[in-house]
């Protein structure tokens, strides 16, 4: 069975976009630091960048996220998902009512609007159907935004927590775990980079 994977970069202060993030503002005054290693050429945040998107099965966002990277300052060619990488993973969002169009009609899209175990559970079918094809294991990957990932993990559906820790302090914005519910974590690996800590915990 694919693993749940939830990954996001967080700043120092614990906060996964910078004030007043939105389709307008992308991930909000001062969040465009947290992916600066995304950017980087230190070929370790290469390698991690290319061997998390390599094992990307399917991706669940939230409908807030999916906003922002379908909009106007988004995705595209050069920043989107596994951009330059080879291939891209079925993505799910959760949301309450399907967009009316899409701009990134390229990718492949499915609306889950029953809540998030589903969206789990159909993401997970898509992770497990391109394992069979691919013939390597694929997992399901929780990119945000905080709230999305903070809820997989107070209803205990995610395996491994990987937090990108990103050298700035946001001071305001959306906080990753403000009252989460408690759990306990084992750390796997740590490798720091110029740009970042990528630290991986196991989900008791």
């Amino acid at each position: 069975m694919s693993r749940i994977i939830a990954d996001i970069s967080v700043s120092l202060d614990g906060f996964v976009t910078g004030p007043g993030p939105g389709p307008d503002n992308g991930l909000g005054t001062g969040g465009q630091a947290l992916h600066t290693w995304a950017f980087s050429d230190d070929p370790d945040d290469r390698r991690f960048l290319r061997e998390g998107t390599a094992r990307s099965g399917a991706v669940v966002l939230g409908r807030g996220l999916f906003d922002v990277v379908d909009g106007p300052h988004g995705w595209d060619d050069k920043t989107g998902y596994g951009a330059g990488e080879v291939g891209k993973p079925a993505f799910v969002v959760v949301t309450s009512s399907p967009p009316k169009a899409v701009r990134l009609s390229a990718l492949d899209w499915t609306f889950v609007t029953t809540g998030l175990p589903d969206a789990v559970a159909a993401a997970r079918e898509r992770a497990e159907a391109a394992s069979r094809s691919s013939g390597k294991d694929l997992d399901v990957v929780l990119m945000g935004g905080g709230a999305l990932i903070r809820s997989a993990l107070d209803a205990g559906v995610v395996d491994t927590l990987t937090l990108h820790w990103a050298p700035v302090l946001l001071g305001a914005g959306t906080p990753l775990f403000t009252g989460a519910v408690p759990r306990t974590l084992v750390q796997r690996s740590v490798i720091s980079t110029s740009t970042v800590t990528h630290v991986t915990y196991e989900v008791l």
